[in-house]
């Protein structure tokens, strides 16, 4: 093995369908002698506005936005990184990163996997800037199809096949003379090739009499095609090539229906040179269907966990492009899911776990932080991998990924298994596996100073939530100020948010205050008179929950929960299903943002 190299100056492995084949054993090698594997991807784009994940959202909702995203969007490139972690003092961190370039190319030429995606400008302006490869991505992206689209590739697309000789039935006189026939054909073109004439002199002649009898060639192997009708005659063929020799290798050829066209005999030349042959022919046929999701079944089937950053968004595409559409609900995904991948950490419940952390915004904010506050020493090591470049920024995202990883589980005492160490005991990762957070990160921002602010996180009940829009462009802070002089609901304690221009959040402290205040509205009590004179309109989170049900993503907040409100009648509001929800208003959105776009 190569000597490791200095993290700083690493690069992963650039894979491209050119050394795709390469690369998918060595990755196959690397995932037997690793303990975790880390994975980000490089996205065309993310939902912008409300269709975002927000603070508001319970997992059903954040769900359906990131389905939203995933069907959307393409992943140009996956960083997979395998990596070794050995708790001592300091702890190893030994990485194999590869990044994948993939690009959805219909191949097969049956519409799939797809003709179109969305692209946000600004994504692509930040790739370029970063040096990304679009000729290459482009031109020698990997392809791939999911399993159920391989599934149905396989029943459309036709390739020449081996198909097994059945036990033989009686015969007709006619079978017997077409058989005798092809035997007598198939025995005079072989014989030219296992006796050839010793005689140099007969090359021409010995050409003219393979033309004359059909000869062709499979690769580089000589080869006869005999005409079949049907598959009764692909029958007789096959046990006239049967019954000859074992060099010959007959293959069945489909037309464009499926139904077989001719019979390849194929004539080769030791036993050697037949199993390689029969190799060759498997692979052929299996190429035609290989992509990137020959490497996610790889680590499915591996069964490390899966250590990933805003493991909602990238594991909802992932399962989108490369094993199945998306189910309707956040409890049929997570179903699906763990039949492809059992287990997969999120950092960022791993942060969760230290108090401090759960401000952070970004995983280089949580690196920093864990850099300035605590002694967690990493020696990372890559071994040296062909066909490596310049860092980009995907591989960088893998690498932070699995150095906060290897601090978190250092200071939670997390290990791939219970095991003891040093007397102390470690806690299986697998108890903070399948944790989802809605992702309200900020993932680009530099921002890295936050342990002066005010922790504002805090769980919160969605009955405690009332949708407010109508104000008028009005500010937050005009809005605290201005609500409670309309009624006398609002000289409650609670908290004003935007959440796009249209509309805004009220979080109470008082679930009954809540529920109090939608009851009156709906029923138009007279004490709203102030209220609704101002034009302003109000609904619970049932509403807003109905909303991304039915996907109205392409309407403003406001005029989505408008058109349901109507639907959701008040004598509902007593049944609505509470869930609960990662209140933290320091991540809410800002007006001057929607301003700007």
């Amino acid at each position: 093995m190569a000597a490791p190299r200095a993290a700083a100056a690493a690069s992963a492995k650039q894979v491209t369908r050119r050394n795709f084949a390469e690369a998918v054993r060595e990755l196959g090698a690397h995932l037997e002698s690793c303990d975790y594997v880390a994975v980000a991807a490089q996205k065309t784009g993310a939902p912008t506005g409300w269709r975002r994940a927000l603070p508001v959202d319970t997992a059903e909702t954040a769900y359906l936005k990131a389905k939203l995203a995933a069907e959307s969007f393409q992943p140009l490139q996956i960083a997979v990184c395998p990596f070794l972690l050995r708790n001592s003092s300091p702890s190893t961190l030994v990485a194999y990163p590869y990044n994948f370039h993939i690009f959805p190319r219909d191949e097969l030429q049956l519409g799939m996997p797809s003709y179109s995606f969305s692209c946000q400008s600004s994504y692509l302006s930040t790739m370029a800037n970063d040096g990304f490869d679009f000729n290459m991505c482009i031109y020698d992206g990997i392809s791939y199809l999911s399993r159920v689209q391989e599934s149905f590739a396989r029943q459309k697309v036709f390739t020449p096949h081996l198909r097994p000789l059945l036990p033989s039935q009686s015969t007709s006189v006619a079978d017997s003379v077409f058989k005798s026939r092809i035997k007598s054909r198939i025995m005079h073109w072989r014989k030219g090739y296992a006796e050839p004439n010793k005689k140099d002199d007969g090359s021409l002649v010995s050409s003219l009499s393979r033309l004359i009898l059909g000869g062709e060639t499979y690769g580089s192997r000589p080869s006869i095609s005999i005409d079949v009708c049907s598959d009764h005659q692909v029958q007789l063929v096959l046990e006239a090539a049967n019954h000859i020799s074992d060099d010959l290798v007959p293959l069945v050829v489909p037309d464009k229906a499926g139904a077989a066209r001719a019979v390849c005999v194929i004539f080769t030349s030791s036993k050697e040179d037949k199993n390689l042959l029969l190799m060759d022919i498997q692979q052929s046929n299996e190429e035609k269907f290989r992509g990137f999701r020959e490497v996610i079944d790889l680590l499915s089937s591996s069964q490390k966990p899966i250590v990933s950053y805003n493991c909602l968004n990238d594991l909802t595409m992932m399962h989108s492009k490369f094993v199945a559409p998306l189910p309707p609900n956040m409890h049929e995904f997570m179903c699906s899911l763990k039949m492809v991948f059992s287990n997969v950490v999120d950092v960022s419940h791993l942060w969760r776990q230290i108090g401090p952390l759960r401000k952070a915004k970004n995983i280089q904010a949580a690196l920093s932080y864990l850099q300035r506050q605590y002694f967690v020493p990493i020696e990372i090591k890559i071994p040296e991998q062909d066909g490596t470049s310049g860092v980009t920024k995907n591989e960088q995202n893998v690498l932070r990924i699995t150095k906060l990883f290897a601090k978190l589980s250092n200071l939670l005492k997390i290990g791939p298994e219970c095991q003891l160490k040093s007397g102390e005991q470690y806690a299986a990762v697998e108890e903070y596996c399948n944790v989802f957070y809605p992702s309200c990160m900020v993932e680009d921002s530099d921002d890295v100073d936050f342990a002066n602010e005010r922790d504002t996180a805090k769980a919160v009940s969605t009955d405690n939530i009332v949708f407010l829009w109508g104000f008028r462009g009005k500010s937050v802070k005009e809005l605290k100020s201005y609500l409670p002089g309309l009624h006398q609901i609002f000289s409650e304690d609670f908290e004003v948010k935007l959440l796009d221009k249209t509309c805004s959040a009220l979080i109470f402290r008082n679930s009954d205050t809540a529920m109090q205040l939608l009851k009156e509205i709906s029923s138009e009590s007279p004490s709203l008179n102030s209220f609704f004179s101002e034009g302003l309109k109000a609904a619970g989170f049932e509403v807003y929950r109905k909303v991304c049900r039915l996907g109205l993503w392409d309407l403003d907040l406001a005029e989505a929960l408008e058109g349901v409100s109507s639907e959701v009648a008040a004598s509902t509001l007593s049944e609505c299903n509470s869930s609960q929800i990662y209140w933290n208003s320091s991540l809410m959105l800002d007006l001057k943002e929607y301003l700007e776009c």
